[in-house]
Parts: structure tokens; C-alpha cells; sequence
């Protein structure tokens, strides 16, 4: 089969690792041809370009910038990018007839994109759901149902409704998230929601033994502490004011926090540690990934962090960066997710929802009182089981049969 992937992640390689690249090498491993459409902005001065691999085309389509401009920018690039990508198809692809397009959320403007090829090729299309747009940004009070920010809603919901109408199947990371769209979404017929969960190529990134304590020395992180890290954007979904009140109430002698990542909410948790007299807070803003993996795998619970205002069911793909390090996890979020559930019952994780910080502190002493090699064992297991790409390319190619 040929394989056509739209996104708007800015990757260079096949052999980098994410829940993206890692599933197209799987369908290159069954001998399909892959080509990819990955957007690189125009601040870079890069001119569109095709980088070729073995069974794989990746295009670096030249777009507007859409990231750390102004508001007047962010919105005509956005706005062109769904043309880009039809005219670079166009170009680039002419000759090429694509038996399946795969596309992931966000964003939900690839529908005239989809819908071309679509008809073009006969092809099937299938949808990676990964963000639930607009009702998130509602819920975090970005956008309302009313006022001129109920317009922008509307308009971004008719083209949700769209996406989902266009697609042949809808693969879900969970079943909450199934329930979810077939709930808000009557118009979705039951029989093209599935379950297709993240996943990844699976490595065993743990550490033990003088590497761990290696890894502990290099960054300056206690060797006689539980370190309890996370990972990852330090935004809005995180409710990074809740995450501040839980590191303002804990106590703890024995716990180092390690909190790495960058976002819009990165300079108000860094005035708090900065301030706080806690001294058991780390904070870091950016680790190459290579470094990021292994300083997780030195760590000894992973913690994710959402929002108690989510009404939709998010399930963040950093757990499997933890599941792969052999870590428990600790699930701070909305009561609405299945994440934390799924994680208690498969005697992985802890939970508690992101609304009372004297939860997380009980959270953390429970954690501390229980065989936390055992239950990072058990993650990994688990994430064999379950959050393979050789289970993704199945669910997916059953679209095909």
C-alpha cells in the first residue's frame, strides 16, 4: 500500500522516536510506502524539500509561522495551511495513488486536504484522535459557547463534525474516548470508533545499579531520595497553579520533585521555586531527548498532570516514556480521563483528582509505601501488552480488509 501521513509535527527523520515515526517505520517493516507531508516554518529559511528513506518520502512543506508569533500571523498561516498542503500535493505527489491516509489531532483543518485525496484516489482515511478540539479549550476557559469566542468555538466544531464525517475510521487512545465522541457526536455511526491507543516501538529505558547512580550525579539529583518527575508541557492543560499549591502543601524529607519541560505557564512555576524555601524542587527547562530518557529511567515514579476542568478524557503520551523506565506512575487529573483508573488497575499507578492538594500529598505517601519496582515492572509489562505499534498497525490495516 502506499501510505499518506499529514501533520503538522516538524520531523526530519523516520528514525526519530515518537508515537508517529515509530508507527510508520511499523507499516515500512510490512512492506508498505510511506510518504509523509511534515511542515517546517518559514523562520527557519528552509524552502520546501523532499527528504527520502528507505519505503519513505518525508515532504518539508514551507508554511507560514504558526508558533511564537503574533496572534495576526498565527492566524492567516493557519488559515493557508490547509491550501498549502493540497497545492503540495498537487506538486509533489501527482503521481502517486494513496490506498489509506492517516492524519492525527491536532489540528482538524486537514479536511479539504483529506477530502482530495479522498476522492482523488478512492483511498481510506483514517483519523488518530489524540485531542479533542474545541471542547478543550473550552473547558480551560480559552474559548466559550458564546460571545465572539462562542463564534470562533462554533466555527472550529462545524469543522470537528467535519473531520469525524470525512474519516472512515476513528481510532480513540482509550475507551473513554470512545464513549466520549460517540456521546457528544450522535451523528457518528458506533462501528467506526475504535480504541487505537498511543503507542511506540518498545525499548526498555530503565536503569539500576552505578548507571542510575551515574545519571543522579551528572544532573545533581539526590542519591538517598524517591525522585518523582514529570515530564513534559508546562501549560494550561497541566493547571500548573494546582501543581504549585500541591509543592506549596507537601513535606516531604524523602521525596525530591524533578519537574522538566517548557511551556506557557514554564516562568510562574520558576518565580515559585525560585521564591519557595521548599529544597526539595528541581526544575529544568529543556533536556535533548536521548538525556531526557535516560535521567527518567534514574527516577522512581512519573507523574502527569491535567487539568480538573477536562470534561474530555485526555490521555497524554508521556506515561509511556515512564512505562518504558520501568516507572509506577502517579495520575493528577480531571475525574473525566480513564488514565489514572487504568493505571491503578493494572497495578501500575496511583490516582487523584486535580482539585484537593491534600489528595496528592496522600497520593505520594501511598506510592512511598508500596513495592515501586514491582508496580514499574508491571508498567512495562503492561506496555507490551498493550501500547505496541505491531497492535496499532493491526487495529489500523483492519480498515483495509
Amino acid at each position: 500500500m502506499n501510505i499518506l501521513f499529514l501533520t503538522l509535527l516538524d520531523f526530519d527523520s523516520l528514525n526519530e522516536s515518537n508515537i508517529y515515526t515509530d508507527l510508520l517505520r511499523e507499516f515500512i517493516r510490512h512492506n508498505h510506502s510511506v510518504y509523509v507531508i511534515s511542515p517546517v516554518e518559514k523562520r527557519k529559511n528552509i524552502d520546501t524539500h523532499i527528504i527520502e528513506e528507505d519505503n519513505c518520502k518525508i515532504l518539508k512543506l514551507k508554511i507560514g509561522n504558526t508558533q511564537k508569533t503574533n496572534i495576526i500571523e498565527k492566524g492567516i498561516s493557519t488559515v493557508r495551511i490547509e491550501p498549502d498542503f493540497i497545492r503540495a500535493i498537487k506538486k509533489h505527489f501527482a503521481d502517486v495513488k494513496f490506498d489509506l491516509v492517516m492524519y492525527s489531532t491536532p489540528p482538524i483543518t486537514f479536511c479539504g486536504a483529506i477530502e482530495y485525496i479522498k476522492k482523488r484516489d478512492n483511498a481510506r482515511t483514517y483519523l488518530l484522535l489524540k485531542d479533542i478540539f474545541p471542547q478543550n479549550s473550552v473547558d480551560i476557559g480559552m474559548l466559550s459557547k458564546d460571545g465572539v469566542k462562542g463564534k470562533i468555538y462554533k466555527h472550529f466544531r462545524k469543522q470537528e463534525k467535519k473531520l469525524y464525517a470525512i474519516s472512515d475510521r476513528i481510532g480513540c487512545m482509550s475507551e473513554a474516548n470512545v464513549k466520549y465522541v460517540l456521546a457528544n457526536n450522535p451523528e457518528v455511526s458506533a462501528d467506526k470508533v475504535e480504541v487505537c491507543p498511543n503507542s511506540i516501538e518498545p525499548l526498555d529505558m530503565s536503569c539500576s545499579g552505578e548507571d542510575r547512580i551515574a545519571i543522579r550525579r551528572k544532573y545533581n539529583l539526590p542519591l538517598d531520595k524517591k525522585i518523582f518527575v514529570y515530564g513534559g508541557n508546562l501549560g494550561m492543560p497541566q493547571g500548573i497553579d494546582f501543581l504549585i499549591d500541591c509543592m506549596q502543601r507537601q513535606n516531604f524529607g524523602d521525596v525530591e520533585f524533578l519537574i522538566i519541560g517548557n511551556g506557557t505557564e514554564y516562568s510562574k512555576l520558576k518565580k515559585f521555586v525560585d521564591e519557595t524555601d521548599r529544597q526539595n524542587i528541581i526544575l529544568m527547562k529543556y533536556l535533548p531527548k536521548d538525556d531526557y530518557d535516560r535521567m527518567i529511567g534514574a527516577c522512581d515514579v512519573g507523574m502527569i498532570f491535567l487539568d480538573h476542568r477536562f470534561t474530555i478524557p485526555n490521555f497524554p503520551s508521556r506515561l509511556l516514556s515512564y512505562m518504558q523506565a520501568k516507572l509506577p506512575v502517579l495520575t493528577v487529573t480531571d475525574p473525566n480521563t480513564d488514565i489514572g483508573t487504568i493505571a491503578e488497575e493494572n497495578g501500575f499507578g496511583v490516582k487523584c483528582i486535580s482539585d484537593n492538594p491534600e489528595d496528592f500529598v496522600r497520593a505520594v505517601n501511598r506510592l512511598k509505601s508500596m513495592d515501586m519496582p514491582n508496580m514499574g515492572e508491571k508498567a512495562f509489562a503492561f506496555m507490551q501488552q498493550e501500547y505496541t505499534v505491531d497492535k496499532s498497525y493491526e487495529i489500523i490495516t483492519r480498515l483495509m480488509e
